[in-house]
């Protein structure tokens, strides 16, 4: 019956997406690797590389009430590292669907028979009526279309959101409240795997006396780059699952 199937359609087009072409396979691949890496090597830099691999969805563990370090008798422990390890596979196979989904974005757009799959184009004749008076040129045109995906869909939206909060959060803390605290840890996170690069470059403004009230806003630029980046990600993974869901229909 179609109403007993209907349930498992988004599992199954996610898995579908993790699992189908060369870059998710890769970068599952590399996923078990890292895991690999802890378990052989727990000691070495390259140890919790899977948290950096899983993110951003991998820092969200943080705040959740279950994980490793959880006391409690025995059953309560394995439970936590138990909803712990459940968690990590499934921001793993959530970043491998996105990766999934670029890939196959791409070879859709460059298949002869993929076009009425992509959104119109500005130049296509069905929205010929519909656009601005003045034209945009080539190049405003491009940057339009790589980023209509951060904004399209309500997935890329939200995380949007989540991310302009955690921003406007540390931003606060940093230049209103005597003491910030750790209020850098929440944009970090929600924009990660970038925000480490984000950070990185920041940090030299910190050291110098002068500049430092310029690290954050250095940060948050970064940080709203990542998170944007991520979006965009997002965003064409929504496309991907949206699309697969009405080919059926047609």
């Amino acid at each position: 019956m179609p109403n007993g199937s209907r349930p498992r359609i988004l599992p199954h087009r996610l898995l579908v997406l993790a699992t189908g072409n060369w870059l998710a396979r890769s970068y599952l691949a590399v996923f078990a690797l890292s895991l690999l890496v802890m378990f052989l090597f727990p000691e070495s830099g390259f140890a919790m590389s899977f948290l950096l691999l899983t993110a951003p969805l991998s820092f969200m563990a943080m705040v959740l009430p279950f994980g490793p370090g959880t006391e409690g008798g025995w059953a309560v422990e394995a439970g936590a590292i138990g909803f712990w390890a459940v968690w990590l596979l499934l921001c793993a196979f959530v970043n491998a669907a996105v990766l999934g989904a670029l890939l196959t974005r791409s070879a859709k757009a460059t298949s002869p028979g993929s076009r009425e799959l992509l959104p119109r184009g500005p130049d296509s004749p069905e929205r010929e009526g519909t656009d601005e008076a003045r034209p945009a040129s080539p190049r405003v045109r491009r940057i339009r279309a790589l980023l209509a995906p951060a904004v399209d869909t309500w997935l890329a939206r939200g995380y949007l959101a989540v991310v302009a909060a955690s921003l406007g959060f540390f931003l606060v803390a940093a230049y209103l409240l005597p003491d910030p605290g750790f209020a850098g840890i929440w944009p970090l996170m929600t924009t990660a795997p970038l925000s480490i690069v984000a950070l990185l470059l920041a940090s030299p403004a910190e050291w110098a006396s002068s500049l430092a009230w310029l690290s954050p806003l250095l940060f948050s630029a970064g940080a709203a780059l990542s998170g944007l980046f991520n979006a965009v990600l997002l965003g064409r993974l929504a496309r991907t699952l949206r699309a697969r869901e009405a080919r059926p229909a047609a």
